[in-house]
């Protein structure tokens, strides 16, 4: 008979046997199969005698006769036990005659954890909450106007989105460092592209003024020259064009995809939008809230295996993202242990959200997904083809099914916890 020993609070490891007269039929049926094809010499396929086959194939057929029967001898003796398994087992034949009547083995494996859940009523869950209001509307078509606007010459200082060009001599030491002299150099004031002292200096010079200054590289700078160095640079101010923005007329409204060229419609397409991302924004917050709160009550043990598998995971999605933004990462293999915690937040989380689903039947009621892929779809010029898109393909139904789920989960959570809304500013919520 199996037995079943606690190694520790989720490892357990099984003690079985096999009889020896099962691995012999599986050992035998293997080799009349490799019997049909096999190519020995002296012997037509299909012609070979079985203490031949047996000579060069009987290790091959024994070998893949007893995988065979550990996992079948293993998934009868679980299913008998009742246990969810999470991982792969770990196999030990104790026997080593091959002539024995019964093979022994053991099986070291991981079960699922029992999620226990604290208090979530004393819990407390900071909502964010925000109202969208004709400024941000304002402003939106402020950043339009700014994006679609055309450049001239002008007769006074450099400011803050300006087009200038400059010549440029940096020295270290009193010598030139590379990479530290350039003639009619472009630079568009307050986007970021230069260091922030470098474009301080610009602002508020006139043409042709010449100005040196001072100025500290950071520690990590991608120049190792001058990295965590003091540098003094020389600028000469040759060209100095502001922005001239675009009114806000039929002509403006057509060029960012309104045929008719009506102002009203373009508010209202920019507060349907601003109130869709505004309506996303929120509930990704309030859901990292609720979700805080599930891990900081949920104690218990998680799979070592679960989160390992996790951990390579997080790590080959990480390396492909830094492939897609151009790195190159052919080969290269960051350590699965740096995402560890994160890996086993992600496992902790999905334990518990599988849990309070099948508890209290928070399933994903059909109505309720139809209306998140639908809001979805609005974002899109052709909102039913995104509906049919989805309704297409299982894979990506399930997709905004579990988003669903998590929403369910995320309402039960705000439904016993202790809740205050807290406004926040536009500005954070889309994370500027």
């Amino acid at each position: 008979m199996p037995s079943l020993e606690t190694v520790s609070a989720l490892e357990r490891r099984l003690n079985a046997t096999i009889p020896q007269q099962a691995l012999r039929t599986q050992v035998a049926n293997r080799l009349k199969h490799i019997g049909r094809t096999a190519k020995i010499a002296g012997f037509r396929p299909g012609k070979i005698p079985a203490k031949i086959l047996e000579q060069h194939y009987g290790m091959e057929a024994r070998q893949e006769a007893i995988g065979q029967a550990l996992q079948q001898s293993f998934a009868e003796a679980i299913e008998a036990q009742a246990l969810r398994i999470a991982g792969d087992p770990e196999f030990v034949v104790k026997t080593t005659d091959w002539n024995a009547e019964e093979i022994e083995y053991s099986a070291t494996f991981e079960i699922y954890p029992e999620v226990v859940l604290g208090d979530v009523t004393v819990q407390v869950v900071e909502r964010a909450t925000y109202d969208l209001s004709q400024a941000d509307v304002d402003n939106t078509i402020a950043t339009l106007r700014k994006q679609r606007a055309t450049y001239a010459v002008v007769d006074r200082a450099a400011q803050n989105d300006d087009n200038v060009t400059i010549d440029f001599v940096g020295k270290l030491d009193g010598v030139v460092f590379e990479g530290g002299e350039a003639k009619d150099y472009p630079v568009t004031l307050g986007t970021g592209r230069m260091m922030p002292e470098f474009e301080s200096a610009i602002s508020g010079m006139t043409v042709g003024e010449v100005k040196s200054f001072d100025m500290t590289f950071p520690v990590d700078y991608h120049g190792k020259d001058v990295a965590g160095k003091q540098v003094t640079f020389t600028i000469t101010l040759n060209s100095v064009q502001g922005p001239v923005l675009p009114e806000v007329d039929a002509e403006f409204v057509k060029s960012i995809g309104i045929a008719d060229g009506d102002v009203a419609k373009l508010e209202d397409e920019i507060r349907s939008n601003l109130e869709r991302e505004v309506v996303r924004r929120l509930k990704g917050r309030n859901k990292e809230a609720a979700m805080d709160v599930l891990i900081e009550v949920a104690q218990f043990d998680l799979p070592k295996a679960l989160v390992q598998w996790e951990s390579q995971r997080l790590m080959q999605q990480t390396v492909q993202d830094m492939e897609k933004r151009g790195m190159a990462m052919k080969g290269m293999q960051l350590p699965a242990e740096l995402f560890s915690e994160r890996a086993g937040k992600r496992v902790k989380l999905g334990l518990i959200l599988a849990d309070l689903v099948e508890k209290f039947d928070l399933k994903a009621e059909p109505a309720r997904v139809r209306v998140l892929i639908e809001d979805y779809a609005q974002s899109f010029e052709h909102p039913e083809e995104v509906v049919r898109w989805y309704y297409a393909d299982p894979v990506r139904y399930q997709e905004i099914e579990n988003l669903v789920l998590e929403e369910n989960v995320v309402d039960w959570v705000l439904a016993r916890a202790q809740v205050t809304d807290k406004a926040i500013e536009f500005a954070q919520l889309m994370g500027n």
